[in-house]
């Protein structure tokens, strides 16, 4: 059973999602914060599989919330925001969050994106344009081949399947090997792009395109 943390100040809205995940056989309802700060000190006391976050907290905003929290190897994020502002969604996937829903979702929605975050897939509402998906895909110039040729067939690869927003987890079961390797071609793919971090290991494969310059 996958558990779940939810971040809301406001108590309708939690009340609501309360519900929907108390109604699913596989996730289990751990915690619920109001703010950023409790939201900190749940995801590092619980390490929970999924967290349900608003785009707007009282004291912190959620994009810098994830990145603050840097967990997108152990918790995946789901965005629930009424925003469906074009840099709102880019934002939110390049800080590291898996899923973006609006608040207008029916619940078997939000259900239905909640389990592909878990699983390490990415999920956008369907009311977010054509012309925003394309953006946070798209944006940016692709790598230059010469930054390419550094990287071995598999790091390619996992940097495909980091830019589609799987965890080391997903990606370890999608290529058949564990997921300490993974890791290590993480590391590698680091070194070799001069970063600093997994979420600028994500941002970089978005910002760069490279979804759509490299196949899987």
């Amino acid at each position: 059973m996958a558990t779940v943390v939810l971040s809301d100040d406001h108590p309708m809205v939690l009340y609501g999602l309360r519900a929907v995940i108390h109604d699913a056989p596989d996730l289990e309802l751990v915690g619920e914060a109001t703010n950023g700060a409790e939201t900190v000190e749940l995801i590092s006391r619980l390490h929970p599989d999924l967290l349900v976050l608003d785009i707007l907290l009282p004291d912190i905003n959620g994009i810098d919330l994830i990145e603050k929290l840097d967990i997108q190897d152990r918790t995946s994020v789901v965005i629930f925001s009424m925003h469906a502002n074009d840099s709102y969604v880019r934002a939110a996937l390049l800080a590291g969050a898996s899923s973006f829903v609006l608040k207008d979702a029916l619940a078997s929605e939000l259900l239905h994106a909640m389990r592909e975050a878990i699983a390490g897939r990415r999920y956008l509402s369907p009311t977010i344009t054509d012309r925003a998906v394309d953006m946070f895909l798209h944006h940016g110039e692709a790598p230059a081949n010469s930054q390419l040729e550094m990287l071995t067939a598999r790091e390619r690869q996992i940097l495909h399947l980091v830019a589609a927003g799987r965890t080391s987890s997903a990606i370890a079961d999608r290529l058949a090997i564990s997921p300490r390797t993974v890791e290590t071609h993480r590391a590698n793919l680091m070194r070799k792009l001069k970063l600093k971090s997994q979420a600028d290991l994500l941002r970089y494969a978005i910002t760069h395109g490279i979804s759509t310059s490299l196949e899987e």
